[in-house]
């Protein structure tokens, strides 16, 4: 099928649909894939019996919330149970072509498994995302992701089905990776955010002006928070004369399910493959669109593993608003994750917020630790910086500067701001850079 490459939409009429008819397609698949689940997953039959619910209670979307929630915890406890795929899997393994797995990083890995159907969606959902943010087939891309078990690895068939040149470059070193977009001259690339900023700030040193002798016209950036907050995407913006844009995934459903659009207003998610509800951290109480707390996901198409009611341990919160860009699909923010938040005199603090506070600093050069303890029987915080090799100002003088600034954005001021000369932290990373310690013994569960 060949595409207007002026059309801003890579599916038009899908992307456009009035609120009404979205939602009438999302209720149709909903019921489909709870019933689905039912009949197919050992978990879900057992779950949902358990909770006196049924696949016929979902008359229309807020029925959902009469199902059980499911997590991270759930997937581990079930994952190689009765079979190699586990008691959350509806289909039989000879139907699976393709898994990936999650980090780890808060436990045991998990397995996402896709059908044919499953990946050739997921696929068709990156391509959308790629033209959303203006790829075109003239375009030459390089994905520089983990292609090891990584969801993301394949979301450059996406871009291949799109028809741009597609470079599979993956985790590369620097000067690899350097050499790559000085000598193919690409004109898009999607990393992190803190190795898009390092990159950069790598070709400076070796004499490549990111600007004038590379060619990369839009960065997409994900894995981190950086790219929805203004003063990091700004600060990669300026560093290498090109557009940011932040994509948002998951391992448990796929690669990018949500991506920002040339508005930059939050992150539209793929509405048609996920109903999104928001609840509270604490109660579990479904809250209004536009009201902050846990992401919770249901797969409305993927029948490999569907996930009815994911906690997602992602605080944010979702727009249905109409966007300046025309889409009706609605845009998630996402603050932080549960994980990662801590609650220092009262006040609910995210990195993100540090992160906003040290990126809009000029003295510095961006980098920083942030370090959660324990004084007195409370929690405090600490930020270390990196001080620019050239700033006049004393280490005092800049750290009284620091903290005054994160007083004025969070509420709280860091217990300490320790500086470091330029490339004095050990926050560098080819993948995504560990930014926070937390050094606490005591339960602090929120």
């Amino acid at each position: 099928m060949s595409r207007d490459v002026n059309n801003k939409y890579w599916d038009e009429e899908l992307e456009t649909l009035p609120r009404e008819e979205l939602e009438k397609r999302q209720l149709a698949d909903l019921k489909e894939i709870v019933k689905f689940a039912y009949e197919n997953a050992p978990y879900y039959r057992r779950s949902f019996d358990e909770a006196g619910v049924k696949p016929e209670d979902i008359k229309e979307l807020s029925d959902i919330q009469k199902f059980p929630f499911i997590n991270k915890k759930t997937q581990r406890d079930t994952q190689g149970v009765g079979s190699f795929l586990g008691e959350l899997c509806a289909v039989p393994e000879d139907d699976v072509v393709f898994i990936s797995t999650s980090s780890g990083s808060t436990g045991v890995p998990t397995m996402s498994p896709f059908t044919k159907k499953d990946f050739d969606e997921f696929q068709d959902t990156e391509s959308r995302w790629f033209w959303q943010i203006g790829m075109r087939p003239n375009d030459r891309y390089v994905h520089a992701l983990n292609f090891s078990l990584y969801v993301g690895g394949p979301d450059v068939i996406g871009a291949q089905n799109l028809g741009a040149l597609c470079i599979w470059g993956g985790t590369l070193p620097s000067e690899r990776l350097l050499f790559i977009l000085k000598t193919y001259q690409p004109t898009i690339i999607w990393t992190s955010p803190s190795y898009a900023w390092q990159l950069g700030e790598k070709a400076l040193k070796a004499g490549i002006d990111p600007k004038k002798d590379l060619n990369i016209k839009k960065i997409i950036v994900a894995g981190e928070l950086g790219g929805s907050i203004d003063a990091t995407r700004k600060a990669i913006e300026d560093l290498w004369g090109a557009e940011v844009y932040d994509f948002y995934g998951l391992s448990d459903i796929f690669g990018a399910c949500a991506a920002m659009c040339e508005a930059k207003d939050g992150l539209h998610i793929a509405e048609n493959h996920i109903l999104v509800e928001t609840v509270d951290i604490h109660t579990g109480e479904v809250l209004k669109p536009g009201e902050v707390g846990e992401l919770v996901f249901t797969t409305l198409r993927k029948h490999a593993r569907p996930l009815i009611r994911f906690r997602t341990g992602d605080i944010g919160w979702i727009d249905n608003t109409p966007c300046k860009c025309g889409r009706t699909h609605g845009r998630i923010h996402i603050n932080g994750r549960k994980d990662d938040m801590f609650i220092v005199s009262a006040v609910n603090v995210f990195p993100s917020d540090i992160e906003a506070v040290i990126r809009e600093q000029k003295d510095i050069t961006g980098e920083y630790l942030i370090r959660v303890f324990e004084k007195d029987f409370t929690c405090k915080y600490s930020v270390e910086i990196e001080k620019k090799a050239d700033n006049p100002d004393t280490d005092e003088e800049v750290a009284s500067k620091v903290s005054a600034a994160l007083k004025a954005r969070i509420g709280v001021k860091p217990y300490t701001v320790v500086v470091h000369p330029d490339g004095g932290l050990d926050t560098r990373s080819e993948h995504k850079s560990r930014r926070i310690i937390d050094e606490r013994k005591l339960d602090y569960s929120i």
